[in-house]
């Protein structure tokens, strides 16, 4: 069994990229210093891709997003959100006809899926083909059975049913205080494709373990753009008669040399933070979107500021970037019946019109967005809401994506351990056991992004104990829902 081993990328381009780094005037010397202590990898892109996560902050209740809607599953949905609870946690199969998922392959069994009434749009772009479903994923360090599980007898997630530890886990393999992200290793493979390192790994949604690399710098930006270094730019010095002495007495110091290293490495810090200020502001100024995003939607105004970004690629000198978006408040134990469905509008909305500017920019092909978060929620109710789970139903949208698909298992509609076969796949109160791990979800989309299979074992470390080489077929390394 093999666990995570943060160093095994390999050394075919470490020192090419680190002359591109200093050439480029994006890394400083203590981080190239601190590059040469560990491996490194490379791919070498052509052409442009970018990965962009949405976060959804919380733990997403997967049940009334991708909903049963075949009669049978849909009755028996009905029968367990309804017990202990007034039933407003039901989402009603006359509401979800608009909403039903066809796909180009129809499930087994019968079964069929709706998503909910409020993603309209996002079941639009299902039926175009650049949207597709992957059921029942989670984090999990090996394959796992309900036995398995409950004996405890092979390796489980760390700290399962934990906001922030499970946050960490989906996006860094590891529990709170993780520092290398699976996002930050893509960046890391993809520095010396980028002429200028810094936009490599961009958030828009504030600091991110999933962007942070070995190597790879976290670039934060807002929704408004770059953010500004405001004893420069700002109105800092107290009375306006004084501030353009002042501001250029701060430039003038942080252009000095000192004795001491670190004060050296905070003017070079400054420098480099003030140069790509100007340089996004100008690649941004220069991406015009016709495509109208939501007034007062928090993450399709972080979408935005991504397509402008991507659209802006050129002036970035970017071939690969990977992004970092955000929406909270999933945390559903109580008004789930009102609070829910109002975060599902933000995020179909959101997502509809990135897709719609992905189109205008003519990138749709080029730019994969994937949803994840905490864990999904328990099929059974407290009342007014539901509580942590584990896997859950999450989304890949793109042009590269073999859309108006489902793919992995559906997942059983059963809360108690009966002994029935389908209480396999869930570990008690309708908490889905994942039958598809983070792991192979992410490698899926780390092999279109152009990461070869040797460097996936680096970015993922705990693929090895999926796939081929553990001898789990039934658990691969690649999904399917990526076009070559």
């Amino acid at each position: 069994m093999n666990f995570i081993d943060p160093h095994k990328h390999t050394r075919r381009a470490f020192l090419k990229r680190s002359a591109q780094l200093a050439i480029a005037g994006t890394a400083t010397p203590l981080a190239l210093n601190l590059a040469a202590l560990g491996e490194a990898a490379a791919m070498t892109a052509t052409d442009y891709k970018a990965l962009v996560c949405v976060f959804l902050y919380g733990g997403n209740d997967y049940a009334n997003t991708v909903v049963r809607f075949d009669d049978a599953g849909h009755a028996q949905y009905t029968q367990l959100r309804s017990a202990g609870s007034s039933g407003t946690l039901v989402t009603p199969k006359t509401s979800l006809v608009p909403t039903e998922l066809k796909p180009t392959v129809a499930l087994a069994d019968g079964v069929k899926y709706a998503l909910a009434p409020e993603m309209g749009g996002m079941a639009n772009i299902f039926d175009q083909g650049r949207l597709a479903v992957q059921l029942n994923v989670g984090p999990l360090v090996v394959p796992l059975t309900r036995q398995q599980y409950n004996a405890r007898v092979l390796a489980q997630p760390p700290k399962l049913f934990s906001h922030n530890d499970q946050q960490s886990v989906w996006q860094a393999q590891g529990a709170e205080g993780s520092t290398r992200g699976w996002g930050g290793n893509l960046g890391d493979l993809s520095l010396s494709s980028n002429a200028d390192a810094m936009f490599t790994c961009i958030s828009v949604a504030g600091n991110a373990v999933f962007l942070s690399g070995q190597n790879a710098l976290q670039y934060q930006c807002s929704r408004a753009g770059a953010v500004a270094v405001e004893a420069v730019r700002g109105s800092s010095f107290g009375h306006f008669m004084y501030e353009p002495a002042m501001r250029a007495a701060f430039e003038q110091m942080i252009q000095q040399q000192h004795t001491h290293v670190l004060a050296n490495e905070y003017n070079r810090v400054m420098q480099r933070s003030l140069a790509a200020e100007t340089k996004v502001s100008t690649a941004i100024g220069g991406v015009q979107l016709a495509t109208p995003f939501p007034a007062g939607n928090s993450l399709g105004e972080q979408l935005k500021m991504v397509a402008r970004l991507v659209g802006g690629r050129g002036s970035l000198g970017a071939k690969r970037q990977v992004f970092m978006v955000s929406l909270d408040g999933f945390d559903v134990h109580d008004g789930m019946a009102t609070r829910q469905p109002a975060l599902l509008t933000k995020l179909s909305e959101a997502l509809t019109v990135f897709d719609a500017a992905l189109l205008e920019l003519g990138v749709a092909d080029k730019v994969t967005t994937f949803t994840a978060s905490d864990f999904g929620r328990t099929l059974s109710v407290n009342g007014d809401g539901t509580d942590h789970g584990w896997g859950g139903h999450q989304f890949v949208m793109g042009g590269a994506v073999k859309g108006k698909a489902f793919y992995g298992v559906p997942p059983p509609l059963s809360v108690d351990n009966t002994g029935a076969p389908e209480d396999q796949w869930h570990v008690g109160q309708g908490r889905l056991l994942p039958s598809t791990s983070v792991d192979q979800f992410a490698a899926t989309m780390a092999k279109w992004f152009g990461v070869s299979d040797t460097e996936l074992y680096g970015v993922l470390p705990n693929l090895d104990n999926f796939g081929e080489r553990a001898g789990r077929l039934d658990y691969p390394t690649d999904l399917g829902f990526m076009k070559a």
